[in-house]
């Protein structure tokens, strides 16, 4: 860094200066921003690693967080890192704040925001601001926003309370009940940092208000109320006191931003209850809603309603892509948004107009008492949609004919009239799942050539709605450890397996009283967290029996009855929780591909290319193509020709031939690397880097970086 020196002159200063930043913008390209830039392009011009010299690739080096406490578990490593000059900064799995000497690798400093408490939790980037010499990360922790010196990793004291802003106290009158807590940076506009929320999905959820906050005192600047006060726009689409006790409508994904013109996009998703909405009766705005906002003001410019009242937990899980598309010999800048349905909705930026045809069709009603589901849904014409979206028995396959068979009956018992079925008490086969289609790594658009690349899921599920309070029966010869094996597989083996060993990226339970106290995993049945939801109102009171099971604890106890509690309530909850349609084993219960990379000409609206992504080695029939697997993390696209992916679920990192779609190259990673990649530039060599997740033998995780030989 040059400092100041009063003998100097200014012309020569400017000078030296004006060389050097020439200099560097041969031989440097950042990656400053999550997802590259403002726009969420995913895309890098860099070339210097290419479709003819990829296959050279080797690790350059790794950095290991030091953050892990020992029995700790691993969790899921999202985070996108960002890189300005020759540092990287970026979290941990641990939610620590790391500054990497972006050339090796090694640790420059770290920030814990939990100061040697127990934290943690899912997060997928940082933001820097800048301003003269003061350089700022900012970025959450719980449901906190912290601004730290990004050349010491000091707080600065002057932001907020001491270097953070409680995300969940009252601002401005708008008190956020329930917890809020961020998964996903906020964007830097001006002086302002905007920021969308993680919420729960539960009732009670705290409502999902975008709100921006001076980067400089940590001070709110606006509110935009996606779940519309008395007197605002949208006020109408709900019961009049909604606005009270509704939550979600909650941009989770992360935003977008056009600078020239000071729009800021964002992108929510369902109100709560996910499943259920006798309470919140109307089409709902502005969940489900591609918005764009005033960046300066937060006022609302326009809005699109991707899903009606949505039954489904149908999300738009990531920001919109800031693309442009010729049509009619015209060029017209537009956003591109990726959905959970494995539709594509590409509007006008400024005026939120399909570019494309969109047909609002009728849709099944629902059987549920209290619920009136919406007449319509919007089906965009073009592009057509990237996942399936209807199957029938020809479809469905298992590990052997009696699972087969298994399978079918299943099948045949469930709710499908095709895709907006609604949840059903006897169950409602949901295709795609609300892991279905796109999920939060989102596109990757190549300005170059109007393509834009999706990665995506097809992960059908069962959803099964029920009163939330059922009448406890008298269970005899059972002892209180038998009872919570029972219950243990009702609610929640078909997240974390039958032998409690984890499944479908969800963490294992055994062992769990090494990790947790009774009293806090008490607590995580009762209310939930992230995408678990929670029990309370199922098990009425029957908590500590799945605890006793999980610890081992009472085998000899004699379970006694209860009080009965009658069914009266009119609240419903999905009970099967995110539940996959798998056979027995826990083999997916439609053909393959169960994941896929997709390219769609974004002029033209028709798909370019579609090939399988990842591989079930042990399920992959012989002369058949890869299975694909559900894919977590997006892409980024160079000028190299190259796309690059982790995302699966079998340890691989890819580049596949931008233009045909074709794999050049994979490497096999120590953990799945369900993250985006990053790439950038130092002294003339090009780094691309992701983060990888953790093992039972190496909870931390690690970001590992690969590049030509020097």
């Amino acid at each position: 860094m040059m400092r100041w020196r009063p003998d100097i002159p200014v012309i020569l200063i400017g000078i030296v200066i004006c060389a050097s930043c020439k200099r560097n913008e041969d031989r440097n390209k950042d990656w400053p921003v999550y997802k590259g830039d403002a726009a969420s392009t995913s895309y890098s011009p860099l070339d210097l690693i290419n479709k003819h010299n990829v296959g050279q690739l080797q690790i350059a080096w790794t950095f290991e967080p030091d953050d892990v406490k020992d029995g700790s578990m691993f969790g899921k490593y999202e985070c996108n890192p960002i890189v300005i000059g020759d540092v990287m900064y970026l979290t941990s799995a641990r939610h620590w704040l790391y500054a990497v000497n972006a050339r090796n690798g090694q640790k420059l400093w770290s920030f814990d925001p939990f100061d040697g408490e127990r934290g943690g939790g899912m997060y997928r980037g940082v933001t820097y601001w800048h301003e003269g010499v003061d350089e700022r990360i900012l970025f959450t922790a719980g449901n906190h926003l912290f601004a730290v010196d990004a050349k010491t990793g000091q707080p600065i004291q002057s932001f907020g309370n001491k270097g953070k802003v409680n995300l969940g106290i009252v601002l401005n009158g708008d008190t956020l009940s329930g917890w809020v807590i961020p998964t996903s940076p906020g964007i830097i506009h001006e002086d302002k940092i905007i920021l969308g929320s993680e919420v729960s999905e539960l009732y009670g959820a705290a409502p999902g208000y975008i709100r921006a906050f001076n980067v400089k005192t940590g001070a709110l600047e606006w509110t935009f109320h996606t779940i519309p006060l008395p007197g605002e726009m949208g006020y109408e689409t709900w019961p009049a006191d909604a606005w009270k006790y509704v939550g979600g409508a909650n941009c989770w994904g992360g935003m977008t931003l056009d600078s020239v013109r000071g729009i800021v996009f964002a992108a929510t998703g369902s109100p709560t209850y996910d499943y259920y909405g006798a309470d919140r009766k109307g089409a709902n705005l502005y969940g489900n809603c591609i918005l764009a906002l005033d960046a300066r003001t937060g006022k609302l410019i326009w809005h699109f309603q991707t899903v009606h009242h949505d039954l489904w937990d149908y999300d738009i899980p990531s920001p919109p892509n800031l693309v442009a598309v010729e049509k009619d010999g015209k060029r017209i800048d537009a956003v591109a948004q990726t959905t959970k349905t494995g539709f594509l909705f590409v509007l006008n930026r400024e005026t939120g107009e399909s570019i494309f045809p969109i047909d609002e069709r009728a849709v099944p009603k629902t059987n549920v008492q209290g619920e009136e589901t919406w007449a319509t849904q919007p089906f965009p014409v073009k592009p057509d949609p990237y996942v399936r979206q209807t199957i029938t028995e020809n479809d469905l396959t298992a590990s052997s004919q009696e699972a087969l068979d298994s399978i079918i009956k299943v099948f045949r018992s469930l709710r499908f009239e095709g895709m907006y079925t609604p949840p059903d008490p006897n169950g409602t086969l949901m295709i795609p799942g609300s892991r279905g289609g796109s999920e939060w790594g989102g596109a990757a658009y190549d300005p170059s050539t109007g393509i834009i690349y999706i990665n995506a899921n097809e992960s059908p599920e069962i959803a099964r709605v029920q009163r939330a309070k059922k009448e406890t029966s008298i269970v005899k010869n059972q002892t209180v450890y038998d009872v919570g094996k029972g219950l243990y597989q009702i609610y929640c083996a078909n997240c974390h397996g039958v032998d409690r060993g984890g499944l479908h990226n969800n963490p294992s339970l055994l062992g769990i009283d090494k990790r947790m106290t009774r009293q806090e995993v008490r607590n995580k049945i009762e209310v939930g967290a992230g995408r678990m939801p929670g029990f309370a109102t199922v098990l009425n009171g029957q908590e500590d029996e799945i605890v006793a099971y999980l610890f081992g604890l009472q085998k000899n106890v004699q379970y006694r009855k209860r009080a009965v509690v009658s069914d009266t309530t009119a609240t419903f909850q999905n009970i099967t929780a995110y539940g996959y349609f798998n056979d027995a084993k826990g083999h997916p219960a439609i053909k393959p591909p169960w994941g896929t990379l997709n390219a769609i000409n974004l002029n033209t609206g028709e798909l370019v290319w579609k090939v399988p992504l990842g591989n079930y080695s042990e399920w992959q029939r012989e002369g058949e193509p890869p299975t694909g697997t559900e894919n977590y993390g997006g892409s980024i696209v160079t000028g190299g020709d190259l796309l690059f992916i982790g995302a699966t679920r079998d340890k691989k990192f890819r580049a596949f031939d931008k233009q045909t779609g074709a794999l050049v190259w994979e490497t096999t990673l120590r953990g799945n690397g369900h993250a985006s990649p990053s790439t950038y530039m130092i002294d003339g060599r090009q780094y691309i880097v992701i983060s990888v997740t953790g093992t039972r033998e190496e909870p931390s995780g690690h970001v590992v970086a690969f590049s030509l030989p020097e």
